[in-house]
């Protein structure tokens, strides 16, 4: 799940990442961008036919029953809990804020224990959401012996 994502190439090749392991993309709007974007297009090449996509108005509008709290994983990088120590579950869901400021605040709040981060050395203090969204990915599936494969 992408929470109000600013940049249309990274949503495409997240969306790759989801076409390519068969996994739901979710947008939380207001999205920084068109969904008929040209860049958003591009970067997710001729795949977005298999992407399984759904665009909801606002975090209410997600469906409620997604969102029990020991499914949900919201990455931000002022976590102390990280990726690496998760077990992840088929019906998880991971959840990244915007490329500039990453998850708000009041959905942090709601959810202090449920916070993971990707680790990272030195100054820098975040990586690109598309390639972010691909490590954790492919880990929870890793962790399920990637289903169906």
């Amino acid at each position: 799940m992408l929470v109000e994502p600013e940049i249309p190439p990274n949503t495409g090749n997240i969306a790759r990442t989801c076409a390519a392991t068969e996994t739901t993309l979710h947008l939380i709007e207001p999205l920084g961008f068109s969904v008929g974007d040209r860049y958003l297009r591009r970067a997710g090449v001729d795949y977005w036919h298999l992407v399984d996509v759904r665009i909801h108005k606002s975090w209410d509008a997600f469906p409620s029953s997604l969102k029990s709290p020991q499914n949900l994983h919201l990455f931000t990088s002022g976590a102390q809990a990280s990726y690496i120590d998760t077990v992840f579950e088929p019906d998880d869901v991971l959840i990244f804020g915007r490329e500039s400021v990453g998850l708000p605040n009041w959905l942090l709040d709601q959810y202090p224990d449920r916070q993971r981060k990707i680790p990272m050395r030195g100054a820098v203090r975040s990586l690109n959401l598309s390639n972010a969204v691909a490590i954790v990915v492919y880990e929870a599936l890793r962790q399920q012996g990637f289903p169906g494969w």
